[in-house]
């Protein structure tokens, strides 16, 4: 079996593979990253290596570097190390801001379906839940709500309907990692040629739930804290595995800071109902607080609409603006580093203008 179909291969990569061929170099698709060291699944087999030097110089944003789950096209050596020269376009990344700068950050790149997973006991929240759902839909996957630890929760229709209150018209899953119950229904998302990307929080079961799908012990456990059902950050990599289903797995770590990069798309498609019912507002620019005929605040008061996923909305809303703002004067103070060492450099070398 060529080994690439274990890890995506399908027809939309075969184009890649070809553009690979006709230059004389290798496809392959990058299972770990760390540090700017990438392990990339070739038809050699796993190998190691980094970018090119050229590829390097020419980047110019965190996001286009290589990511987990990226096709590339690399040169392997001799002694078997590989060089990424070109990342191939992603069909869906999923993205957020990074911790500690203005920057955006790939989690993971070209998955077919994401899967969030909550705990149904202390860690269920559901406006956590509406987060992740606007980076879902925001990442172009499809996502997927799974509610695990069922064995540990004694109120499970009602979490099923708050995460169906949120999460319209996505498929919600009910079932216990540990204890292998509801997992089949799951081998669907994964046939030959897919790709899931699991995320969530710590404590949330992901890394029982991948060794599961996996059928072997790919990714370490750890019990959670009995007081507040919180766990240790189990898994420290983003990791591509195959399971045999066919497709593969994206285990990722425990994120309790979920900040936004963008979300025009997947703030529509999380808040559907209060845009529907802006629509109705007297005033095409009503601010929804205290304007005459607002659809929004008569929601409000017959309780139609909870306060607490408006209120929700609203945060998201500021965040991004305030991201936006942000970005907007760390991009005009980039250009205007870069042209004064264009400028220091012309007055030292004025032979060269």
């Amino acid at each position: 079996m060529f080994p690439l179909e274990q890890y995506g291969f399908g027809d939309r990569e075969n184009k890649w593979l070809q553009v690979c061929e006709n230059v004389g170099m290798k496809l392959g698709r990058v299972v770990l990253e760390h540090k700017r060291l990438y392990r990339v699944m070739t038809e050699m087999g796993e190998l190691i290596g980094a970018v090119s030097g050229k590829f390097r110089y020419e980047t110019m944003q965190t996001v286009q570097f290589p990511s987990v789950g990226d096709w590339v096209r690399v040169s392997i050596s001799e002694d078997h190390k590989v060089t990424i020269h070109e990342v191939f376009p992603r069909f869906s990344q999923f993205t957020r801001k990074s911790v500690d700068s203005y920057q955006e950050d790939a989690l993971v790149t070209n998955v077919d379906t994401v899967w969030i997973v909550q705990a149904l006991n202390q860690d269920f929240n559901v406006r956590r839940l509406e987060r992740y759902l606007v980076m879902a839909w925001e990442s172009c996957a499809h996502p997927v709500v799974i509610l695990n630890k069922c064995d540990l929760c004694t109120d499970i229709e009602q979490k099923v309907q708050e995460a169906e209150s949120v999460a319209v018209g996505v498929p919600i899953h009910v079932i216990s990692a540990e204890q292998e119950i509801g997992l089949n229904v799951l081998q669907s998302y994964l046939g030959s040629g897919q790709t899931v990307g699991i995320l969530g929080s710590s404590g949330a079961g992901k890394s029982t739930l991948t060794n599961k799908m996996a059928g072997r012990e790919v990714q370490l456990t750890q019990a959670i804290r009995d007081d507040d059902g919180k766990g240790r950050h189990t898994t420290t990599e983003r990791h591509l595995i195959s399971v045999p289903a066919g497709g593969c797995l994206v285990d990722t770590p425990g994120m309790r800071s979920l900040q936004l990069w963008s979300a025009s798309t997947g703030l529509s498609d999380t808040y559907e109902d209060i845009l529907e019912l802006a629509k109705s507002c007297k005033f095409s620019n009503c601010q929804h607080k205290e304007e005459p005929d607002c659809a929004i605040q008569e929601a409000l008061e017959e309780g139609i609409l909870p306060t607490e996923r408006f209120q929700s909305y609203l945060k998201l809303q500021r965040e991004l603006a305030h991201l936006e703002r942000k970005v907007d004067k760390q991009a005009a103070h980039e250009a205007q580093q870069k042209w004064k060492k264009i400028n220091k450099m012309y007055r030292k070398h004025p032979k060269r203008r």
